[in-house]
């Protein structure tokens, strides 16, 4: 077992305001659309990705195959330089995320874990390091908002003793 131990915390807005967005129909930015028949939720996230060259903004849906098991240890996070990146669950479910503040390195003290009330989605800024998505249970659907393609926009980060993530 690993002697760095993560536990993870409820995800706020205020929390995860360093990493990212949070992505929830809480809060304000609500205005009517379409004769009032639906609340628009305004401006959740910023969606910020270099589109020079031959980068664009690409929305994705990626479905989960193999879940997560917690406690689970890792010892790589990544980082996508080029653009931030979104994850949107399609129907209510819980998911965890592991970041640390955008920079040049990353080590096992800078990491915060957040779990998600199964109605948040994230938006990590461009340069968050970050785990790899976490699904908890096989078939659960994210919608992706990134940067294409991704050829150049992920770094990868190996710390030379593996982590504990395990749920508070």
């Amino acid at each position: 077992m690993s002697d760095i131990v993560m536990r993870a915390v409820p995800l706020t807005a205020e929390r995860f305001a360093p990493y990212g967005d949070v992505i929830a129909t809480s809060g304000g930015g609500i205005e009517a659309m379409n004769e009032a028949r639906f609340d628009r939720f305004n401006d959740l996230a910023r969606v910020d990705v270099d589109t020079s060259g031959e980068g664009h903004v690409s929305v994705s849906i990626v479905r989960s195959k193999t879940p997560t098991e917690l406690p689970h240890q890792f010892d790589m996070v990544e980082r996508h330089p080029l653009g931030s990146q979104a994850f949107i669950p399609l129907s209510g479910f819980s998911f965890v995320v592991v970041v640390a503040p955008p920079g040049e390195s990353v080590e096992p003290q800078d990491l915060k874990a957040f779990v998600t009330n199964g109605a948040q989605g994230i938006n990590y800024h461009r340069g968050t390091w970050h785990m790899p998505l976490i699904a908890l249970n096989g078939s659960q659907e994210f919608l992706v908002v990134d940067r294409a393609p991704g050829e150049g926009n992920c770094e990868q980060h190996y710390f030379e003793e593996k982590l504990l993530l395990e749920l508070s």
